[in-house]
């Protein structure tokens, strides 16, 4: 009779962890307030030109002028402060990609290039976000490419600085 009990005990034991782990849980996204907790500030630009898949050159892009990204949850808007060293602020708005592996951030910057202004973080790779850094890769940036394509990618790198 002793067992039956405990083996009652248990079984009701277990049905009630079933039950409670089994409640569908709400969807939590904690990157949009990765990106909206504070400052980031550019620490580092690494350029890459490739020829299909291989990698012909690789440079480290300086810069004496600091640069800034910042990200509001609350409007999903965003700014960016000297962008390629041109004193200047940009705006615009950013949103994830359905996967969470993109950023769309919509602002339009002065560069230093031919055509003068370009929008950099239109579609721009998430390599790695944390609570002090973030990794993005933008430029010719595609899923399938031929053995002769010319390509050039950007990749940033930010730490978050206190607010």
């Amino acid at each position: 009779m002793k067992h039956k009990k405990l083996y009652f005990f248990l079984f009701g034991l277990l049905i009630t962890a079933l039950v409670t782990n089994s409640c569908k849980k709400e969807k939590q996204n904690s990157i949009p307030t990765l990106f909206a907790t504070g400052t980031w500030q550019l620490s580092s630009i690494l350029e890459s030109r490739y020829l299909g898949d291989a990698r012909l050159d690789l440079d480290t892009l300086q810069c004496d002028t600091d640069q800034f990204f910042t990200f509001n949850k609350t409007d999903m808007t965003c700014t960016y402060t000297n962008f390629d060293c041109v004193p200047q602020t940009a705006a615009g708005t950013w949103q994830l990609s359905d996967t969470r592996l993109y950023l769309n951030a919509d602002i339009t910057v002065k560069d230093t290039t031919m055509a003068g202004t370009s929008k950099p973080f239109l579609n721009a790779h998430i390599i790695n976000i944390g609570e002090y850094s973030l990794v993005l890769e933008a430029g010719d940036i595609q899923t399938y490419y031929t053995a002769t394509d010319k390509r050039t990618i950007r990749r940033y790198g930010f730490v978050r600085i206190k607010p």
